[in-house]
């Protein structure tokens, strides 16, 4: 690879590829296909390097390619096109964590996808494995009004410095980091390992940050707590690599079940966890301590844009763009349908629901709906070229899998519009209760029991043609997951679902827990509790009279999410009582059969390889 690719996008920002990374990729897989390693040491390296095993036998694979911070340029949009294209199905998908993946991806493909990755400045080293998993930060940072600070050089300093760290792919289970620099907390910071929220004291205004940790949700849903109060901007990196220290020194290593630092801070005590986190920054302070490459008081700043930017290209030419493209299964696909000239109600509906007003005068943020998550290649690409005529040359990720654009001008929104209609990406609605959020699910999956992604599109269709019925609560969360690990993040959800079976006449039909309640702040997290257990196809049904319940009975002025965590689990599951039996004698064949499946649902799970 030649080193005049040091640079990934419109800022100068430095690539997080290393050409040694692929050089070693190709030297394992060649040991592991001469037999000269175990299939178990093959699978430890590989997942450290983003390459995962999917449900399907044979060689299968998802690979998991890390966005930092969230922050996708053209360039970058451009290399996940080619890859999804020439070695996925067509397409990829936005995780709620800022990752892209690309499923169906063959070994024999691997050495191509990762340097045209590279090529780019893009990595999949630590995406997956016991490692330090993509750091996350705020999508609105640098251009959101009221934020304390810009978070993200920041964030962008501690991925730099965990990447490839000696002690960052051995750890004894996975790690998560999350940065946030506005009052309102777009990351879910109470469910990371370790969350940043920007502070600023004094009269000088001196920065740092209230750090929280041991947050999780899965089988032990736990809402990190505050280690630091104040840590200075300064010992940012100091602090982090306490913790690292102390979680790869004593974390467990044995039961992988109970192996994330919320056990071992339950195990020893959120004290006892401290102290030893104050003793480890201690020991980094005496060897002479890690700095940050700017000064913490003076970071960079971000600007808008200097350079011309480009035309918009003409929305015939973005619809051809999506139309040459093509998508294959198995499982979902997207169907792009591109709208040229879209009527004046879209064109509200998007700016009102989708633009928001960025702390610069004169400059909006667009969000950018995407359904299910999923982009196709032409899609990618119509997005970098409008990103380049209309932003700055990026994209931000969310986590709500969609992405927005910064420094847009005010009269260019409805050209922008547009342009994304025509792209198949004109909808309204993003972050609204229309806008469902769902993990991947037993398309690919090992640990998944259901298709979630067939409920999340089932779900989407339902509210996005009941526009009266996504108007009682439209900021109302709505998650889905296939498994009780909360890729889908529904254990902060309003309302989740949560995939799993039961039997009928001996039969396995597909149901989902539905869970109420659930959601994150800076104050915290608070998790969804059970209130019914559904069969799939009545899941719309349910979220109807939860809705209706929410409409009848809450009190003046209480919004949808407030209203569900106080509700009694008992009331929300009266409400439903009618639709949870389901006897031989009123099923009907579809209740057999998983969402967006054709064949007899069979809940298989298999050994996940989150950790090895």
């Amino acid at each position: 690879m030649s080193n005049d690719l040091v640079t990934s996008d419109s800022q100068g920002r430095a690539s997080f590829a290393d050409p040694g990374d692929l050089d070693l990729f190709l030297e394992m897989l060649g040991k592991f296909e001469r037999g000269e390693i175990s299939p178990e040491a093959w699978r430890a390296f590989r997942l450290v390097h983003g390459t995962y095993g999917q449900r399907q036998d044979g060689d299968v694979h998802m690979l998991r390619v890390k966005i930092p911070q969230g922050v996708l340029s053209a360039r970058q949009l451009q290399a996940l096109a080619d890859v999804a294209e020439s070695s996925s199905r067509g397409f990829g998908h936005l995780t709620t964590r800022q990752n892209f993946q690309l499923h169906f991806v063959k070994l024999a493909d691997a050495e191509l996808a990762l340097r045209r990755l590279a090529q780019a400045g893009l990595t999949t080293r630590e995406a997956c494995g016991n490692s330090v998993r993509n750091v996350t930060a705020c999508p609105f940072a640098g251009v959101a009004p009221g934020e304390t600070f810009d978070v993200s050089p920041y964030a962008e300093a501690l991925t730099r410095h965990f990447l490839r760290h000696p002690l960052s792919s051995s750890l004894p289970r996975k790690f998560k980091i999350a940065f946030e620099g506005c009052p309102e907390d777009h990351v879910a910071l109470a469910i990371h390992d370790l969350g940043f929220f920007a502070l600023a004291r004094g009269d000088d205004g001196k920065r740092g940050f209230r750090v929280v940790a041991g947050g999780g949700t899965a089988a032990l849903p736990t809402s990190a707590s505050v280690l630091f109060e104040f840590l200075p901007a300064a010992s940012l990196l100091e602090g982090a690599e306490a913790v690292i220290r102390v979680f790869h020194r004593l974390g467990e290593r044995q039961n992988r079940h109970a192996a994330r630092m919320k056990y071992l801070i339950r195990k020893i005590g959120f004290e006892a966890f401290g102290t030893e986190v104050h003793r480890e920054m201690e020991g980094i302070s005496r060897g002479g301590g890690v700095r940050l490459p700017f000064d913490p008081e003076d970071p960079p700043v971000e600007g808008p844009p200097t350079a011309s930017r480009p035309p918009p290209p003409p929305p015939e030419e973005l619809a051809a763009l999506v139309a040459r493209g093509s998508t294959r299964g198995p499982g979902i696909v997207p169907m792009p349908l591109p709208v040229l000239g879209p009527p004046p109600p879209d064109v509200e509906a998007w700016l009102r629901t989708n633009v928001r007003p960025q702390g610069q005068p004169g400059w909006s943020t667009a969000a950018v709906t995407i359904r299910l998550g999923d982009l196709t290649a032409g899609q990618l690409r119509g997005l970098a070229d409008l990103a380049r005529s209309h932003g700055d040359g990026t994209v931000r990720v969310t986590r709500d899998q969609n992405v927005t654009l910064r420094w847009v001008r005010g009269e260019e929104l409805v050209l922008l519009h547009a342009g994304l209609a025509a792209l198949g990406l004109g909808d309204a609605g993003a972050g609204t209760i229309a806008d469902v959020t769902s993990c991947p699910g037993a398309e690919s999956c090992r640990l998944a029991v259901t298709q979630s992604r067939g409920l999340g599109k089932l779900l989407s269709d339902h509210l996005r043609d009941r526009p009266e019925l996504a108007a009682i609560a439209s900021d109302l969360q709505v998650k889905v997951s296939g498994c009780p690990n909360g890729c889908g993040q529904h254990h902060i959800a309003g309302i989740g679902f949560q995939g799993s079976a039961r039997k009928v006449s001996g039969k396995a039909v597909p149901q989902y827990f539905v869970m109420i309640g659930g959601d994150s702040s800076a104050d915290g997290a608070r998790f969804a509790r059970l209130a019914a257990k559904i069969p799939a196809r009545r899941v719309p049904q349910a979220l109807e009279r939860l809705l209706r319940l929410y409409e009848a009975e809450h009190r003046p002025g209480e919004d949808a999410s407030t209203f569900f965590g106080r509700l009694e689990p008992a009331r929300a599951k009266a409400a439903l009582a009618a639709l949870e039996p389901l006897t031989a004698e009123v099923a009907e064949a579809d209740d057999f059969l998983d969402l967006g499946e054709s064949a007899p649902f069979l809940p298989v799970t298999q050994e996940g390889e989150c950790a090895v």
